[in-house]
Formats: C-alpha cells, sequence, structure tokens
C-alpha cells in the first residue's frame, strides 16, 4: 500500500464530503449552511489542489483541473459571504443564501469529478 496514494484518495474523499454537508440543506436558508463548514470546505480543498501539484500525467492534470474550478467556485461562495455580512452588510437573505449554496454546488460537482478520475485511475492501475 503506497501510503502517499491513501493520503491523496482521503482529501479528495474528504473535500467532496465535506461539500456535500455544506451543500445539503435548504437552498435559501441560513440555519443549514454554517460559516465554519464553508471554511472547513475552502481549507480542504486547497490541501488537496497542493496533493494534486505533484503529478504530471494527463489524468493528474485534469484532476488538478478539477481541483482549481472547486477552488474558485468556493472561494467566490465565501467573497459573497464576506460581502454580504461585512461590507454591504445586508446579512443572509434567502437570496444571498441561495447564491452561496449555489457556488459551493458547483464546487461539489468539481470534486464529484475528481473522484471518479480517482475511481477511473484505481481501475485502470495493473498490478
Amino acid at each position: 500500500m503506497n501510503p502517499e496514494k491513501v493520503v491523496f484518495g482521503f482529501f479528495i474523499v474528504l473535500a467532496l464530503t465535506l461539500n456535500f454537508g455544506f451543500f445539503v440543506g435548504e437552498l435559501d436558508n441560513p440555519d443549514h449552511h454554517h460559516v465554519y463548514e464553508l471554511f472547513a470546505v475552502v481549507v480542504v480543498n486547497l490541501m488537496a489542489t497542493v496533493l494534486k501539484f505533484g503529478d504530471r500525467s494527463q489524468m493528474g492534470a485534469v484532476l488538478l483541473a478539477t481541483s482549481l474550478v472547486a477552488i474558485l467556485q468556493l472561494i467566490a461562495a465565501a467573497l459573497v459571504w464576506t460581502a454580504a455580512e461585512h461590507i454591504t452588510g445586508t446579512g443572509l437573505t434567502p437570496t444571498v443564501t441561495a447564491s452561496i449554496v449555489s457556488l459551493s454546488g458547483g464546487a461539489m460537482l468539481a470534486n464529484v469529478i475528481s473522484v471518479i478520475l480517482l475511481i477511473i485511475e484505481t481501475v485502470m492501475l495493473r498490478r
């Protein structure tokens, strides 16, 4: 068993599951989506992205691309949250919450693609 592959797979799957946990709930209800959960999703996705930088294969390039898309979506969600709370002062209205959760949903889709690619790569390995 390769410990590097275990850590790599762990962070990819953790990124997806944390993102799913943040995404689940009523789309426009801020009580169902916590700021610390979004923070955890951003941090774990950043860690997963850093782990993907070492792979120089075509599959590694696609995995890195999906991770960069997820990070872009999550940072946009965090910026919307920050702007609503601290810049405009409107707070988490149903519209703002729906935007944040929708951006997180895009990141979750990118994470699903990463996990599918990881599974495909694992199945294709020959001993």
